[in-house]
């Protein structure tokens, strides 16, 4: 007995230079991912990686992780599916400031 399964092919959408060139999901950062930057990056500060921002002040992992995600210095790109498997790789350092992180600098300033 032979099972078939259909193979998925996922099939990139080409890498945006500028966000006008964002054709998956909106032209900002989401909620969810930046509560998943935000995570992966505390998770990756407390098993010893190095801080990219000056943050004599800060022990907190996840508050040293927003504040890299608002000084824009952390290396990190997001991809976005469609139902259809294609996907689009959109590096953090062109995404817009959304609403959810505007709200977070106004707050501590």
């Amino acid at each position: 007995m032979t099972i078939v399964t259909e193979q998925r092919k996922e099939l990139p959408i080409p890498f945006p230079a500028s966000p006008e060139e964002i054709t998956v999901g909106p032209g900002h950062l989401t909620k969810y991912e930046k509560s998943r930057i935000i995570g992966a990056r505390a998770l990756q500060l407390s098993m010893g990686a190095p801080i990219l921002v000056d943050s004599e002040e800060a022990l907190d992992p996840i508050i040293i992780a927003e504040h890299e995600l608002l000084s824009n210095v952390l290396p990190l790109t997001i991809r976005r599916y469609l139902p259809d498997g294609r996907f689009q790789d959109i590096p953090l350092r062109i995404l817009p400031r959304s609403p959810f992180l505007l709200e977070k600098e106004n707050n501590q300033k």
